[in-house]
């Protein structure tokens, strides 16, 4: 039988969700602690990638298994892989359920500091002369996005990506005062490698006066990669809110 498994995960210390030669990620821990409690090697399928030092609010991984699942399975499989991931719950669903092409949509959240903050350095992104970022033009930037379905302009090279189209219901920013944070908002129904960080360095650019809005609408018009392309750390990055028909 085939099984959702709901989970949220701290992505600080490790090397992304998918298993990789030169360090621990996600996915790894997961099988790991699966295989042991099922005891059986038992491989899982995420519904997405993160990298390095990215975080996930709510995920979803999909595996296969005869065993028999107890009311017991999740508080068991938690003691198993440590205090950065967190299973929440597990979900019995069709055979040919899929975590990851059957998402219907995603959201991600990028988390920036206005002030500093030492409970926050592995969940925020510090920006030390944030109060001359002008919110309008960066507000102005991230709306032009939904302009678009095509995004050549905030994508990683070397992605194995076929299509560079993504149809984007949300991105705009909301500054959280009371709490010295702005953050970005971002929904669609697919993302590209290293979109949503691009795209936060283009508005903080905008918002700083480096970059005018019409160079961005030029790029996006031609998908050309922008001159003053800019990746932002990866420790403000969420992912969450994953939308499937059956969950």
């Amino acid at each position: 039988m085939r099984y959702f498994l709901e989970l949220a995960y701290n992505g600080t210390r490790f090397q992304g969700y998918q298993i990789q030669p030169n360090g621990m990620t996600v996915q790894e821990k997961l099988e790991n602690g699966l295989s042991i409690l099922l005891k059986t090697p038992t491989s899982i399928v995420g519904c997405g990638r993160t990298d390095t030092g990215v975080h996930a609010a709510q995920y979803f991984a999909h595996f296969d298994t005869d065993s028999p699942i107890s009311d017991r399975f999740v508080y068991a499989l938690n003691a198993l892989i440590g205090y950065d991931i967190a299973i929440y719950n597990i979900h019995l669903v069709g055979d040919n359920a899929h975590a990851r092409f059957d998402a219907e949509s995603r959201s991600y959240k990028y988390y920036i500091s206005t002030r500093p903050n030492p409970f926050s350095r592995e969940v925020a992104y510090y920006h030390p002369r944030s109060e001359y970022l002008d919110r309008n033009k960066m507000q102005e930037a991230a709306q032009l996005l939904l302009e678009y379905k095509e995004f050549a302009t905030f994508c990683k090279t070397n992605t194995d990506a076929k299509t560079r189209f993504c149809t984007l219901t949300r991105s705009e920013w909301i500054e959280d005062e009371e709490n010295h944070q702005l953050i970005y908002h971002v929904s669609a129904n697919r993302f590209l490698r290293g979109m949503i960080r691009l795209i936060v360095g283009m508005c903080l650019n905008v918002g700083r006066g480096r970059l005018e809005l019409s160079a961005v609408q030029q790029a996006l018009d031609e998908q050309k990669t922008l001159q003053t392309a800019w990746s932002v750390p990866p420790q403000g990055l969420f992912l969450m809110d994953i939308k499937y028909p059956y969950i």
